[in-house]
């Protein structure tokens, strides 16, 4: 009997497969750091937010002005890493070549105009891309795109109710209400498609993507020749294992 080997990658039969998949110890850790960091962003975003719009639905405006001006720097806590998250999964999948599973976004999990358009598009798009690598591609450009317009939106909303520069507030917490929500999709989305990269990647390739991810989070993406040194290392290790 042919006996399977849990610690060799591959890509798994769906993105349903990946999720429910077992991680080795250094994945595993892995996916719970980057899974963690950014739901403890995301939660504070959403405490503080809940916390201004209650205070907003009780009568106490000034007070929800005063909290609401909290959450444009706490949204930018989440919404970078986020950002970050997809970029390098997208430059690793480039430049190594790992190509995991990737489900066409759902325009029904979305609340905003925005994120409904996204995923329409996304949704369409993925029926004539035939490739998974064009798929897993274009998925985490939409993703980064919406983070970042959501991110945009949501902190102009706040400031203008924080500053008092709105004439009509309801519009704005609209906004807020509905940019806290597609946000969180866009974190869901991401933690799934880092589950179905662990499957799908490496072990060796596990640092290099480390340090992909910490130039992203600076704004300082690896140049060619750091590029050319992660990939060099990478054969060398495969190399070594042979």
């Amino acid at each position: 009997m042919k006996t399977h080997d849990r610690s060799l990658p591959g890509r798994g039969a769906s993105v349903r497969e990946d999720w429910h998949a077992w991680l080795p110890d250094q994945k595993a850790k892995a996916f719970h750091a980057y899974s963690q960091q950014l739901e403890a962003a995301y939660t504070m975003l959403s405490v503080s937010l809940d916390e201004a719009m209650e205070l907003h639905r009780s009568g106490h405006v000034a007070k929800s002005f005063q909290a609401v001006c909290v959450t444009p720097a706490l949204c930018t806590r989440l919404a970078e890493p986020l950002a970050a998250l997809m970029r390098s999964l997208g430059e690793h999948a480039k430049h190594y070549g790992t190509v995991p599973n990737a489900a066409p976004l759902n325009p029904t999990n979305f609340q905003g105009p925005r994120g409904q358009r996204s995923a329409r598009s996304s949704s369409l798009l993925s029926r004539v891309l035939l490739s998974h690598r064009s798929q897993f591609l274009h998925k985490l450009g939409t993703l980064g795109e919406l983070v970042e317009d959501l991110h945009r939106e949501f902190s102009t909303a706040a400031s203008e109710l924080s500053e008092g520069l709105a004439a009509d507030t309801a519009p704005r917490w609209q906004t807020l209400d509905a940019c806290h929500f597609d946000l969180n999709t866009c974190l869901r989305e991401a933690i799934v498609l880092l589950k179905s990269f662990l499957v799908a990647v490496p072990e060796s390739e596990l640092a290099g993507f480390e340090q992909i991810y910490r130039a992203q989070l600076r704004g300082n993406p690896p140049r060619e020749q750091d590029r050319a040194r992660l990939l060099r290392h990478r054969r060398i290790a495969q190399i070594a294992s042979e």
